[in-house]
């Protein structure tokens, strides 16, 4: 079956509605159990996010909330931790480049997706952390989704 878009739809079968998706909400990452201030250092300082209030029922287990325009980065406390080195959020904004260089980030550069400017950080932690930059990812607002 094929959705509204025309593509092909996944799964569930059973002539069930496709559900529309519209955006991720937000992203959740681990963090040490301890491990928020260095998170506010890094995500409110180096990548300019503000940190938003966690609702008081969710706050008490520690991490933090970063929002910047639509985007959303949560970090959570987990015992255990251990970084997510692979799996990783990918994160659009505008003139990558210019803000890579400005924020002194340790960014792995990567061409492998023709036209799209990319590279890859690392948190404090080590969670693995890709940045696009907006104009040229197929993802973006205003631009066709990725094939």
């Amino acid at each position: 079956m094929t959705n509204a878009a025309g593509t092909e739809r996944g799964g569930g079968g059973g002539g069930a509605a496709c559900p529309e998706w519209v955006a991720i909400d937000h992203v959740q990452l681990a963090i040490p159990p301890g491990g928020e201030d260095e998170a506010r250092r890094f995500y409110g300082g180096v990548l300019a996010m503000a940190e938003i209030p966690k609702p008081a029922p969710m706050a008490v287990r520690g991490g933090a909330w970063f929002a910047a325009g639509p985007v959303q980065v949560h970090v959570g406390a987990e015992e255990g931790f251990v970084p997510a080195r692979k799996a990783h959020p990918a994160l659009a904004v505008r003139d990558l480049r210019a803000f890579v260089e400005a924020s002194g980030l340790d960014a792995t550069w990567n061409d492998e997706l023709g036209g799209v400017v990319r590279c890859h950080v690392f948190d404090p932690f080590g969670n693995r952390i890709e940045l696009v930059d907006a104009d040229t990812a197929p993802n973006a607002p205003g631009r066709g989704a990725a094939t």
